[in-house]
């Protein structure tokens, strides 16, 4: 997690303009204030003493007291003050909570319902949604429930998260942490009991990694079971079963268990380890979905066949389904390998930082490619087309670097 920059310190304005004690020149003089997070301008007489706030600025009571403003000044800026005091605060709250929820990385969860609907032979369908759904709502409940457990550390190691910095009160993100589980739940429910009943674990793995299981040895397997779990729910919710999507919710798994353990030491940095075991889960893993022959799941077998309706093997010929896996799989690859390599050579914080930023970027690719090596050619084509769409949200958004901790 990156440590913005501190903003500029209140400073005087420099020097003093000449003052014009005439009635219709008092008030004209404007001075600026820089604050950390904004500038303010007012009318003043003269530049303000050091600590002094400029009439018409923001302080803690509300606004600076005046010395008598021209009725001409105050009847033009009201409304425009009045407008901008309360398009800002609102402004602000939805920043920080698109901060807290950490908004960009959540385009790398409907890859995993749609990984394992492709996995459960099935194709995607109104089910499928609901999963998605419920997968959003659970991975936002952990998002929030996250900060609200690291609290106390992150005021010491990352002050400007929106829990001590105050933008947020901590309260209020563990009512939306129980919220949206509870949201998340309910959709799990409507999409059937095989939904439900992976929904209900994963919900209780979200909560135990984030309130004891974190800082424990235990904390990667967790993580890497809530995501393995993410998929079954969208092959349960598809298909009706997960037996089918296993393997592939062990391969995800394995990437998002490397992946949190480079996360461990992003803050402090100093082990080459973890990101030298995620380098090698990598090539594994890469190897394993561009290597494998690709099979048919029993639903795409049993509806390719002679005579049954349904895609057949000119929709969707493995050989193509094969050669796209080959290649997501080689994004994936690119994509992961290089930073993890990077911070094998020097673990700094920053190195460290990028390592889990590409782990967590790489999570599309390789979901699509898990997609194509069952056979679901058009499902790996849509959830690889969630990388670009969510490079651009975050660089709408500010938010490019995301990080799981």
């Amino acid at each position: 997690m990156s440590h913005p920059s501190p903003g500029a310190q209140d400073e005087p304005t420099r020097g003093k303009p000449a003052q014009d004690n005439s009635p219709g020149a008092r008030g004209t003089a404007r001075t600026t204030t820089t604050h950390p997070h904004r500038t303010t301008t007012g009318h003043a007489q003269g530049a303000p003493a050091r600590g002094e706030p400029t009439r018409g600025e923001p302080t803690r009571g509300g606004l600076a007291p005046a010395d008598g403003p021209a009725p001409g000044d105050a009847a033009s800026s009201s409304g425009g003050a009045a407008s901008s005091r309360t398009a800002r605060p609102r402004s602000d709250r939805a920043g920080a909570w698109a901060e807290l929820l950490r908004l960009p990385a959540l385009f790398t969860v409907p890859g995993d319902a749609l990984a394992g609907a492709a996995a459960a032979g099935a194709r995607p369908g109104p089910r499928t949604l609901l999963a998605i759904g419920s997968s959003l709502c659970l991975y936002e409940a952990g998002m929030a429930l996250n900060d609200w457990a690291d609290r106390a550390e992150d005021a010491v190691e990352r002050p400007h998260r929106p829990l001590p910095s105050g933008r947020i009160r901590p309260a209020a993100a563990l009512t939306a942490a129980g919220a949206l589980t509870g949201a998340g739940l309910a959709l799990a429910a409507a999409a059937g009991r095989p939904a439900l009943a992976v929904a209900a674990p994963l919900a209780a793995t979200v909560w135990a990694y984030d309130l004891a299981l974190k800082h424990t040895p235990a904390g990667p397997a967790a993580m890497a079971a809530a995501r393995g779990l993410d998929l079954l729910l969208g092959a349960a919710a598809t298909g009706g079963g997960t037996r089918a999507a296993l393997p592939s919710a062990a391969l995800l798994g394995s990437h998002t268990l490397a992946v949190t353990a480079v996360s461990r030491r992003e803050t402090t940095g100093g082990s080459a380890l973890a990101p030298l075991a995620a380098l090698a889960t990598t090539g594994v893993l890469t190897r394993l979905v561009t290597h494998r022959r690709t099979r048919l799941p029993a639903g795409r077998r049993a509806a390719a066949a002679p005579g049954l309706p349904g895609p057949g093997p000119a929709a969707h010929p493995p050989g193509a389904a094969g050669a796209l896996a080959t290649a997501l799989g080689a994004v994936y690859a690119a994509t992961a390998a290089r930073p993890y390599f990077h911070a094998t050579l020097n673990p700094s914080p920053p190195l460290t930082q990028r390592a889990v930023g590409g782990g967590i970027r790489a999570t599309i690719p390789l979901q699509a490619a898990l997609a194509a090596r069952s056979g679901g050619a058009a499902t790996s084509l849509l959830v690889a087309a969630l990388a670009p769409a969510g490079r651009m949200f975050a660089r709408r958004a500010g938010m490019r670097k995301v990080s799981i901790t």
